[in-house]
């Protein structure tokens, strides 16, 4: 018999990727790490940003931002721009940048294995606490070592996903091949 327990109200979507969100702040780069981050409608990133956040401002002010998806290679230099404020420490030499063709203003990391340049859409003010950015993505980069076929090649990328536990973890192993398995529901 399964028995559920009710616990704290938190969102355990799992796993939560990590990404390096970049902007212009005072024409230089700056970085932060976040975990609250989805797609939308095939085209928009959506990103739950916490007040304090440095990288705020050139978001707010540019209307744009990058969403660079970091390789585990990067996990130090990632979680760097998660615990320093670029109020504190200037990170515009963290990463070696690039801009691209069409939004100028947006330092995407040349480092990562995919980076995207985002126009700001809208900008939801949760009060004193968050801003929902919402990006539709303008441009794509993706390092030519990591592309397959189509697609990025998952394990070239190598990104990794944060849990509530406080632990970076790996993306994991193929499971199943998606739109086919659950053909097999009728044969049960």
């Amino acid at each position: 018999m399964i028995m559920m327990k009710k616990v704290r109200k938190v969102p355990y979507l799992m796993p939560k990727p990590v990404a390096l969100i970049g902007a212009l702040v005072d024409d230089k780069p700056n970085f932060f790490t976040v975990a609250d981050l989805c797609t939308t409608a095939y085209k928009r990133f959506v990103i739950s940003s916490g007040k304090a956040h440095f990288t705020n401002k050139g978001i707010i002010e540019n209307e744009a931002f990058s969403v660079n998806i970091p390789s585990q290679e990067m996990i130090v230099e990632t979680d760097y721009c998660g615990i320093k404020s670029g109020k504190k420490v200037d990170k515009s030499n963290v990463f070696e940048v690039f801009y691209g063709e069409d939004l100028k203003k947006v330092p995407m990391i040349k480092k990562a294995p995919i980076t995207h340049a985002c126009k700001l859409v809208k900008n939801i003010d949760f009060g004193d606490t968050h801003y929902l950015f919402v990006g539709e993505v303008i441009e794509t980069y993706v390092n030519e070592d990591c592309w397959a076929e189509h697609i990025p090649d998952l394990e070239k990328v190598q990104p990794f996903s944060w849990f509530n536990d406080n632990y970076y973890r790996k993306v994991g192993e193929k499971l199943s091949k998606a739109y086919q398995i659950g053909k097999k529901f009728e044969e049960i």
